[in-house]
């Protein structure tokens, strides 16, 4: 019994950690711009640690992963080991804001027509932010390339998580994909400034449903995009 309150006061002491840091977090949602630090992650394998596995799921809310599918919170050995990290500083004014010209994120816009072509939803393995598969980097190429060539075009990259682990495990996570997806287009040549992040961890399902398939369309990354006058 104390070592499942001491538990359930580092959990505590997380969220607590979580939402000082963040300067802004509306519905379920962490917009990178405006947040303070970018979220430390390294506080996650501090808190849920890496033994005592019974106690680690009985902490997570919303899990419900079968056993071949199983949930295994990020270390900090994954988190350095990814190929592309952040490569450059957040662009210095988040759009709505005096200075960025640019208006809030209600307006960009989902692409459509040929652009939809261009920028695809990319999927991630379960509990990573890295993109696997070859089709991905081949998606991401082709973003890049059409910013390059279109510089009145500014994007959100949006992360999006599966339904299990907790709100703010998974707002962190979210974060990950979008930035390193973001990481991807700088090291392409991209100019920082004109790519934005934003985390909706769990709240924003592309499918609802309590199952792998579900789960593996909602482990995403996608774009919204604003062409400036």
């Amino acid at each position: 019994m104390e070592s499942i309150m001491k538990r359930s006061l580092q959990l505590i002491t997380l969220a607590s950690l979580v939402f000082a840091g963040c300067q802004k977090k509306t519905g379920g949602a962490w917009d990178d711009d405006n947040t303070t630090g970018r979220y430390m992650y390294k506080n996650v394998r501090s808190v849920w640690g890496t033994d005592n596995e019974g106690q680690l799921a009985e902490s997570m809310e919303d899990f419900s992963g079968p056993e071949d599918d199983s949930f295994i919170p990020l270390q900090d050995d994954d988190l350095k080991g990814g190929g592309a990290e952040i490569v450059a500083a957040q662009p210095k004014f988040a759009p709505g804001e005096a200075g960025s010209g640019l208006p809030g994120i209600d307006h960009f816009r989902n692409p459509s027509g040929e652009l939809a072509n261009v920028f695809r939803t990319v999927y991630f393995n379960t509990d990573d932010y890295v993109l696997r598969g070859q089709e991905y980097q081949q998606i991401v190429e082709s973003v890049a390339q059409y910013l390059k060539g279109h510089p009145d075009t500014y994007i959100y990259v949006t992360g999006n998580c599966d339904e299990r682990a907790a709100e703010a495990y998974n707002l962190a996570l979210g974060s990950r994909r979008a930035n390193y997806v973001r990481s991807l287009l700088v090291k392409q040549g991209v100019d920082p400034e004109r790519i934005h992040t934003v985390s909706y961890g769990k709240e924003k399902p592309a499918v609802l449903g309590h199952n792998p398939e579900a789960w593996s369309k909602n482990r995403r990354a996608e774009f919204k995009i604003y062409r400036k006058e």
